[in-house]
């Protein structure tokens, strides 16, 4: 397989053979049908991986929850690589996002991503009842990398 984006495209047991300790599943690269998302989910835990779904709306994650991945990332597709972080652009729809998941399964930890781009996203996500965030495009575009990390994870203390 070439670079690029090919978020979603990997095997289990090579995810678990170089010493990873989970998995993305449904990445909005690769977006997979319940039935396959709860068959990844099997085979993620058949091999000890920790699993984390991302989910595109507040409905959708509530299917995905009912099939017990460990973490569901809520991305409104969007957002996602734009700057404008989910935390402020759809507070609500965060919001009821997590109430939807303690209803549903309350053992799935939510995190939510698209656009988040600093510390205060972070914050802002916390304070709707996350309990962390997904992110790539501002670590991975940021022209000091390390700084941006940082700033993100003061936000968690």
């Amino acid at each position: 397989m070439k670079d690029g984006k090919h978020t979603g495209h990997v095997l289990a047991e090579n995810v678990k053979a170089v010493g990873a300790v989970g998995t993305l599943l449904n990445h909005s690269e690769r977006r997979l049908s319940l039935g396959e998302i709860e068959e990844c989910i099997k085979i993620a835990k058949s091999f000890g991986l920790i699993t984390v779904c991302c989910s595109e709306s507040p409905e959708r994650s509530e299917q995905i929850a009912k099939l017990g991945p460990d973490f569901i990332a809520y991305e409104d597709p969007v957002l996602i690589g734009s700057g404008i972080p989910i935390s402020k652009a759809k507070a609500d729809s965060v919001k009821e996002f997590v109430e939807l998941l303690r209803k549903v399964n309350p053992k799935v930890i939510p995190l939510c991503g698209a656009g988040i781009s600093s510390g205060e996203d972070v914050k802002a996500a916390l304070k709707l009842g996350t309990k962390g965030v997904l992110v790539a495009s501002a670590i991975v575009l940021a022209k000091d990398q390390k700084k941006a990390v940082e700033d993100m994870a003061r936000a968690l203390t």
